[in-house]
């Protein structure tokens, strides 16, 4: 057993400078670590935000393709529906013409003209939808809403009141 009564002068002494070594250690050590894991964290860090700029340049690049793909189909879908509708007009106005004898017997030869001058024009009218490219299209209907806006909201009013009609459920 140690005796307390005798000073422990130098043991003390040395226990707290290995102390104090160890403390120093333990220190540069926690600093070395320290500073490891923040270079593999900045190294983690670069790592994931290059790959989040890979993923982003590769999602918008999809992005594009898809866009440029709706594009097309779009365009595709908008000759069909110009071709349905001048088909349609076409067939109305032979309808008309067809029954222009028929109009000319029931009712007299003035309305029969005036259904073959609307049967001309509606053929006509579906000659000249024909004839022109959507972008010319798209740039007359601009152009009619830019001349007479009241006409032009007046009939998407009117055009979307009949198509609630025509497909509202029962």
């Amino acid at each position: 057993m140690v005796d307390p009564t005798v000073a422990a002068g130098n043991g003390t002494e040395s226990a707290k400078n290995h102390f104090s070594k160890a403390v120093e250690e333990a220190k540069a050590g926690a600093q070395a670590l320290a500073g490891e894991y923040k270079e593999k964290f900045t190294q983690t860090t670069g790592e994931w935000t290059s790959e989040a700029k890979v993923k982003s340049e590769e999602a918008k690049e999809k992005a594009g393709t898809f866009a440029a793909d709706a594009k097309v189909k779009a365009a595709e879908y908008a000759v069909e529906g110009k071709a349905k509708a001048t088909q349609a007009i076409v067939g109305v106005s032979k309808l008309i013409d067809d029954n222009a004898a028929l109009i000319d017997e029931k009712v007299g030869a003035k309305y029969g003209d005036y259904a073959r001058t609307a049967s001309k024009s509606l053929s006509d009218a579906a000659a000249k939808l024909d004839e022109k490219s959507l972008e010319d299209l798209g740039e007359d209907a601009r152009e009619f809403v830019r001349k007479s806006p009241g006409l032009a909201v007046g009939l998407a009013v009117a055009t979307g009141f009949v198509l609630s009609r025509l497909f509202k459920g029962k």
